[in-house]
């Protein structure tokens, strides 16, 4: 599967808003976005326009690709399994991403950022239900349990990963034993439930043009 490849704060620039790409780094002075509040490129500094009703629904789908770190046709896809399933089309469309193998290896804190959360699960070193995936897309189930491979427990990125997560910090669809490295799915989350700074009917308005 294609993957973006770039610069990942020049996203969060270009969003105006901290993605959280980075995993640690964003929440330092580090971060670009607290030293280059603007877009990138040329004359991202001095370029002032109001968007237009499509300019802002586009950027709310970029922005919701690029939290998930997935491109243009898999986040279709996405879009049209949602579409096809019962409720509001824009909220299982969140909630479809949320299931995610990497997303819950990033949420349980088993990683720093999504995108070393995919490339953990890429390198085989977790397991779902007793099996080995290495599938970062493959959509978790509720009753599902997430854990580390024996084989990789000691790996140090996945520690310091752990050391930051805080009790009763997780999203309540979650359930982590940190001592054993093993999380739970409890269940599919509610929109309120989901952490995500984003208006996803502007989404569900962008397709349906």
């Amino acid at each position: 599967m294609a993957r973006y490849t770039g610069p990942v704060c020049k996203l969060c620039r270009r969003e105006g808003m901290k993605l959280f790409l980075k995993g640690t780094k964003c929440t330092t002075n580090k971060c670009p976005l607290e030293s280059r509040a603007f877009a990138p490129g040329q004359h991202g500094r001095t370029r002032r326009f109001k968007l237009s009703e499509y300019g802002v629904q586009l950027r709310e789908k970029q922005k919701v690709k690029r939290i998930y770190g997935i491109l243009e046709s898999q986040f279709r896809r996405y879009f049209d399994m949602a579409s096809r399933q019962k409720g509001v089309t824009g909220e299982n469309l969140l909630r479809l991403l949320e299931r995610r193998l990497d997303n819950v290896v990033y949420r349980l804190g088993f990683a720093p950022s999504r995108r070393a959360a995919r490339q953990l699960v890429r390198h085989r070193h977790f397991m779902v239900n007793g099996q080995v995936v290495d599938i970062p897309s493959y959509l978790v189930k509720p009753g599902d349990r997430v854990q580390v491979r024996p084989q990789s427990r000691a790996l140090e990125v996945i520690h310091a990963s752990m050391r930051r997560v805080r009790e009763g910090r997780l999203v309540p669809w979650l359930e982590l034993d940190k001592a054993g490295m093993v999380g739970i799915f409890r269940e599919i989350p509610a929109r309120q439930d989901i952490p995500i700074n984003v208006n996803e009917q502007l989404i569900v308005e962008l397709y349906s043009k």
